[in-house]
């Protein structure tokens, strides 16, 4: 751990805001909803970012945005991410961000995904400096929060321009980067560049996060030395697992690795996520968005592929929680 620069000990300080860890919970499209927040809040996780919020569905209070922008008071600071093209829209939903709770404004330069890139946003805005660099300065402008920005390393390897980027954000009055090590083309395949992600550390004087293919302790030690990062951002790996990050700060804090949670602590924490998801959704839809939770909380377990066969054919929370029972059962007596 000789060359990690940063005081794993201490709380992470942004502007005013003090995040009590160094370790982030991702913003993660259909994924870190607020059940989803609260568990990796409860168990320890320093900051959860909200899903991304598209700026102008935001303003125009759209069900799907309202819902991604829900929080709760006991989860610590609040951070919202934002996406968008325009800087005057992202501006204005910067401001309605922070006047329902926001105490930060995190930016989207990082999204791969197709859907988003189609519409010049995301990680499409490595790929066009100058309205990148507009959009910054508007909802740095806008707020008196802290504003931090989520980028990748470029758009392929012959663009990769965080370290560009990074300093213009930090010129600005940005306060915080996190970088994805990976660029846009490689969506989620290879192996994240931690190395490269140094290079933009060593770009800036802001605090920088480390993102990408973090899914064990020593993997977050290994990222923070080889990144030179002030904190590392888990995603994939807390699916299924919200206590994971919080597995990781407790290392931070203490060197001693927190017990996993047994087969029946497990399924009162998906019992109580399943049950924050129908309370927030409704019961078609919640049990629509909860089917992949529960196919990531059950892997591995014997008898998952039957159990997962019934959760996915059905809209019934009656017959869900019947089967969860039974399959709780069938799994304490394997165990």
């Amino acid at each position: 751990m000789s060359n990690i620069s940063c005081d794993l000990s201490k709380p992470l300080e942004i502007g005013a805001v003090r995040i009590p860890n160094r370790v982030i919970l991702a913003p993660m499209s259909g994924v870190s909803d607020r059940p989803f927040r609260r568990l990796a809040s409860r168990f320890g996780a320093g900051l959860v970012v909200s899903e991304m919020v598209a700026s102008r569905q935001m303003l125009l209070n759209t069900r799907q945005s309202s819902q991604r922008m829900l929080f709760d008071e006991n989860t610590g600071p609040v951070s919202i991410q934002l996406a968008g093209t325009e800087p005057q829209i992202m501006a204005d939903a910067a401001v309605l961000a922070v006047e329902r709770g926001a105490d930060l404004v995190d930016i989207n330069f990082g999204c791969p995904a197709k859907k988003i890139v189609r519409k010049a946003s995301g990680s499409a805005m490595m790929r066009d400096i100058p309205l990148a660099t507009e959009i910054m300065q508007a909802v740095v402008d806008a707020v008196e929060v802290p504003v931090s920005v989520k980028m990748r390393t470029g758009w392929d390897d012959d663009s990769r321009n965080a370290p560009e980027l990074a300093r213009i954000a930090e010129d600005i009055g940005v306060q915080m980067l996190t970088v994805h090590g990976r660029t846009r083309c490689q969506f989620y395949t290879g192996t994240a560049d931690w190395d490269f992600i140094a290079e933009v550390k060593d770009s800036v004087s802001i605090p920088l996060i480390a993102n990408g293919d973090i899914r064990s302790i020593d993997d977050a030690y290994a990222c923070l030395e080889r990144s030179g990062a002030d904190a590392v951002m888990i995603g994939r790996a807390a699916q299924g697992h919200p206590w994971f990050p919080g597995d990781v700060a407790h290392h931070f804090a203490t060197g001693q690795v927190r017990p996993e949670p047994d087969i029946a602590a497990r399924w009162q924490i998906l019992r109580e996520h399943l049950d924050g998801m129908l309370s927030l959704y409704g019961a078609s839809t919640g049990i629509r968005n909860a089917r992949k939770h529960i196919g990531w909380y059950i892997t591995g377990i014997p008898g998952a592929a039957e159990f997962r066969n019934v959760v996915n054919n059905t809209l019934d929370e009656r017959v869900i929680f019947d089967e969860m029972h039974r399959f709780h059962n069938l799994s304490l007596e394997a165990a």
